[in-house]
């Protein structure tokens, strides 16, 4: 146990024994100074008192002097105070600890004395105690008093009789559980996930903007309305908080759960510079000493908000999918970041983000209507016909309200350790780091997002072009129609293949970098000229079910348009009417809207004010896509003749022409000289 322990501090002392403690230290400065505060600049009105007078007494007369005084008084009142029994050893004593261990070598062991366990807990019964707890882990959850029953069970049968009797009183067992184990005031699964995990006992210091970039998801605490049919959808919101200067960094709402894409695409943006907004005041544009704005502006190419902006070098994240899959080590693969993963079960390695979500939601989301709660014991009556936010307001308003509010908080509890007692906020924090250190101009290019989408290798096929996610992209395209059917240069793992990378969120279009240049390769069966509705790879796969269920087996992906359409609301019967869809039909067309919209935005490059594109609504869905198949029918038709067809005449037009009693028009001439009348 010696080598855990901690030194005692002042804060371990009751507030009775603080107040002695300080009385104990004015003595031993009077009689080491002359002065009860240690120095003559902070003298009190009678001091130095002619026998502490460091002018005319020595350090051994002001000693015994102290000593004489304190002997004075009477026993009771020094007993109280603690200087009952005090000597010049005493003061010699402490005068050779005050350099080192500062008031606490003044302090008496005895208030503070290391726990050495209880004489009541023999090694029977603390052997019982461990193997119950261990015990316990892996059962359902039970009371003390069971656990009570189990140690007395395990000593009588393991020890006997004789070594039950000196197990103590429930009280007894109940206070050194406590002190082995804690409160154990969680779940049952989750205190048994704990347990089997080694917590190690490396630290992370932080010391610059950027070390430490930490990530997490948890449910928008707001209910909102989507941007395609208004109705109230549950949103997740993804922070990117810097552990340095406590800057929200990034942050991203997507509707229901979110994926790794919108990770990378977080990541992405705690690198931009954040574009200011028309309705932002001046006071929230870039105001950092050391780089003016005028030069952020140049460098960006738009006007830039006051909000850190850098490349992460250590990512921390909780356990959860969207964090450990393939795709995001390549993505921090491609950042050249490191992935720091929190302990399982430690939400204390990440508490600075879930603090941040507290704050959050105490003084900004409790104010807005559509406020779900913490519980759902503590839910309104009906939070969802509250909501009055659309997704595209709410992000708005979150970004408003960091750069505005939250960059310019005081931060109380996480003052840097160098100012424990200053006034510092994100901002502050962050400008004195770029006085020490200097910001980094890094601002990456719009090919970036090429590049963090998620990597297929893939063959090319010389009629059909490339095959991803079970649709072919391509097949026309002049940039594979070079390639041919010629295998990539590529070895490795990888040899003879070619890297095409795919938005998931929307799969119309994949890109392919050739010679530094990246070309977007079309889905094949998109028709020409038209623009279809963006779909995920959900839809993709819900497609191919579609396909294979009614038995279809397409020939080219041009087949699988109809049931895509089909399923994206190309037609308008009664089924797909906005008031005959079910919740859930809703609910999931709204979120892929938003995250094509999302993908849109993303792939644009930051050129000014970032802004969602306009959702369109349900009957510009059904617009939009039946002009879509009609263009396919009309596209097939001109395909399955040579000859380009002829527009048929007008049904009147062949009448007209035959009819006897049509008149002739006055100005046209006859075809032969008209009689001569007259005799002959």
């Amino acid at each position: 146990m010696d080598d855990k322990r901690q030194p005692v501090r002042f804060e371990d002392l009751k507030d009775d024994d603080q107040k002695r403690l300080r009385l104990r230290v004015a003595h031993f400065l009077e009689a080491e100074s002359g002065y009860r505060s240690g120095s003559r600049h902070w003298a009190q009105e009678d001091e130095p008192r002619p026998e502490y007078d460091p002018e005319r007494t020595t350090l051994t007369e002001r000693r015994l002097a102290k000593v004489a005084e304190l002997k004075a008084l009477h026993p009771n009142d020094a007993h109280q105070l603690g200087l009952g029994q005090i000597s010049e050893r005493t003061l010699q004593r402490w005068s050779a600890a005050w350099p080192d261990q500062g008031i606490m070598g003044l302090a008496d062991g005895r208030l503070t004395p290391v726990l050495r366990g209880h004489r009541k807990i023999t090694p029977q019964v603390g052997e019982a105690i461990h193997a119950v707890h261990a015990e316990c882990l892996h059962r359902s959850r039970v009371g003390m008093k069971t656990k009570e029953r189990m140690i007395h069970q395990f000593v009588r049968e393991k020890f006997g009789t004789e070594a039950e009797t000196k197990i103590p009183h429930y009280t007894t067992l109940l206070k050194v559980w406590k002190e082995w184990f804690g409160p154990e005031g969680g779940r049952q699964r989750y205190l048994r996930s704990a347990a089997a995990v080694d917590t190690g006992g490396s630290t992370v210091t932080t010391t610059r903007p950027g070390q430490v970039v930490v990530l997490d998801t948890t449910p928008f605490a707001v209910k909102l309305r989507d941007d395609v049919f208004g109705e109230p959808i549950s949103v997740d919101l993804t922070l990117g908080l810097d552990a340095f200067t406590h800057s929200l960094v990034a942050f991203r709402l997507t509707p229901e759960s979110d994926s790794s894409i919108e990770v990378a695409m977080l990541l992405r943006d705690v690198m931009l510079p954040l574009p200011m907004r028309p309705d932002w005041t001046p006071d929230m544009e870039w105001h950092y000493p050391g780089v003016p704005s005028a030069l952020i502006t140049e460098f960006a190419g738009y006007p830039v908000a006051g909000r850190p902006f850098f490349a992460p070098e250590t990512v921390t994240s909780d356990h959860g999918s969207v964090y450990k899959n393939h795709h995001l080590v390549q993505v921090a693969r491609t950042l050249g970041t490191v992935v720091l993963p929190a302990r399982v079960m430690r939400a204390q390695d990440k508490a600075a983000c879930e603090r941040a979500f507290s704050g959050i939601q105490s003084l900004l989301l409790e104010l807005l209507l559509g406020y779900r709660g913490r519980d759902v014991a503590d839910r309104g009556a009906d939070p969802e016909e509250d909501a009055v936010w659309t997704v595209d307001e709410a992000e708005h308003l979150l970004a408003t309200w960091i750069v505005g509010v939250w960059q310019n908080r005081r931060l109380d509890q996480y003052a840097p350790a160098w100012d424990p007692g200053g006034r510092h906020s994100p901002n502050t924090l962050f400008a004195t780091a770029a006085a020490r250190d200097g910001i980094a101009l890094q601002i990456p290019d719009a090919s970036l997002y090429h590049r963090l989408l998620p990597a297929h290798f893939v063959k090319v096929h010389g009629r059909r072009g490339v095959k991803i996610g079970g649709l072919w992209y391509g097949g026309d395209h002049p940039v594979l129609a070079g390639l041919g059917s010629l295998p990539s240069p590529r070895s490795g793992r990888h040899r003879g293949k070619w890297v095409v990378h795919r938005d998931p969120r929307d799969c119309r279009q994949v890109f392919i970098e050739l010679a530094g240049k990246w070309h977007p390769l079309p889905w094949n069966g998109l028709p020409k000229g038209e623009d279809v509705l963006a779909f995920s790879d959900a839809r993709v796969q819900q497609v191919l079910r579609e396909a294979a269920r009614a038995g279809l087996k397409p020939r080219d992906d041009t087949e699988l348009l109809p049931v895509l359409l089909d399923l994206i609301g190309a037609h308008s019967p009664v089924g797909s009417w906005p008031s005959q869809m079910t919740k859930t039909e809703r609910t999931e067309r709204a979120r892929e809207v938003a995250r094509a919209r999302a993908a849109e935005r993303d792939r644009a490059a930051p050129t000014g004010p970032t802004s969602l594109p306009v959702a369109p609504r349900p009957a510009e869905l059904v617009r939009q896509n039946q002009q879509a198949v009609d263009a396919e029918r009309r596209r097939r038709r001109e395909a399955a003749v040579d000859a380009p067809l002829a527009l048929p005449p007008r049904l009147g037009d062949g009448l007209r022409q035959r009819s006897l009693f049509m008149l002739p028009d006055a100005d046209d001439e006859p075809d032969s000289p008209p009689a001569q009348e007259g005799p002959k």
